[in-house]
């Protein structure tokens, strides 16, 4: 008969705490789950090693005996498997091995029999205090598996909000996004991941935002950046521009002798700051003197004009 280590089928060392050990077996069920791997034979025999292992090491006095058999294991197989010198009475439950029943597991998940080396060791054991009075072990509740999925949505989208629609595990959602939200923000949506199971709640839905790139601005925080063209004559003698932002179309003054790449400050003309309906970042506008093309001799004629009155 086969020894099994039941620390390396819940993937924990043999120094672990209790509560480690369930954290782990609460891990591994709930990812092999029958209900979640519907039709799977592998899978269904890794829960019931699973279920079997956690019995054993979630049980103080049943880890304490398979702790100290596993101490003697070596020494009962050199005995040829219960021959001279190894004192199986003081492990098994019902006669040594192959004396043992299956002891039927009516546990967390629907069930299944235990292992030979199981019923061997501990016989009619099974269960033990985590039987109901009904014989029956109550069940456990697990909390449904949380799910992760992403969004991409234009800078614009990000700036006024709304609602949208994504499908996550073949389910149409509809969510509300608040105005202001920032790419690889990460939401959670309560409920809305994996099913419960056993009565439990189900597991969460967190949404990973990805904004979009946009060819003309550029945000950093709540403030966005943007590059405006002024032709050199509206920079050398002042005058009005009408400018396109995200909301709607503002005209600023372009003060005289201008310089290319000055920037502009407009106050709460920004990025919405999310969560704070209201309240805004500042648009930052930076002047490109646009030059003239395909000037007329006329205009050739003023600009020498021009230079020979300013040389330098």
């Amino acid at each position: 008969m086969e020894y099994k280590d039941y620390y390396k089928t819940l993937e924990v060392s043999k120094t672990a705490t209790k509560d480690e050990i369930k954290k782990s077996y609460k891990k591994l069920a709930r990812k092999y789950h029958p209900d979640v791997n519907p039709g799977n034979h592998e899978a269904e025999e890794k829960f019931k090693a699973i279920s079997e292992a956690y019995e054993v090491l979630g049980d103080d006095e049943k880890r304490k005996k398979y702790d100290q058999l596993g101490a003697d294991w070596k020494r009962y197989e050199q005995a040829g498997g219960g021959a001279g010198g190894f004192d199986w009475s003081q492990y098994a439950g019902a006669g040594g091995p192959g004396g043992g029943r299956y002891t039927h597991f009516e546990g967390d998940f629907g069930g299944g029999d235990f292992s030979d080396f199981f019923s061997s060791i501990f016989g009619g054991m099974g269960g033990g205090g985590a039987r109901s009075q009904g014989g029956r072990r109550s069940s456990m509740a697990f909390k449904g598996q949380d799910l992760s999925a992403e969004l991409q949505m234009p800078l614009e989208e990000a700036f006024r909000g709304g609602s949208k629609t994504l499908t996550v595990n073949g389910k149409n959602l509809r969510i509300n996004i608040k105005p202001g939200v920032a790419d690889g923000q990460t939401i959670r949506l309560k409920g809305q991941g994996g099913p419960g199971m056993n009565g439990a709640e189900n597991g969460d839905l967190y949404i990973t935002f990805r904004i979009n790139p946009n060819p003309k601005y550029t945000r950093k925080g709540d403030d966005l950046f943007l590059d405006v063209p002024v032709s050199i004559y509206k920079a050398a003698l002042g005058g009005e521009e009408i400018v396109d932002t995200l909301s709607g179309k503002i005209k600023i003054k372009i003060q005289p002798e201008t310089q290319n790449g000055k920037m502009l400050r407009l106050k709460g003309k920004g990025f919405p700051v999310y969560n704070h309906p209201g309240q805004h970042g500042d648009l930052y506008i930076k002047t490109i003197l646009h030059l003239p093309e395909k000037l007329t001799e006329k205009e050739k004629e003023l600009f020498r004009q021009l230079v020979e009155l300013r040389p330098n």
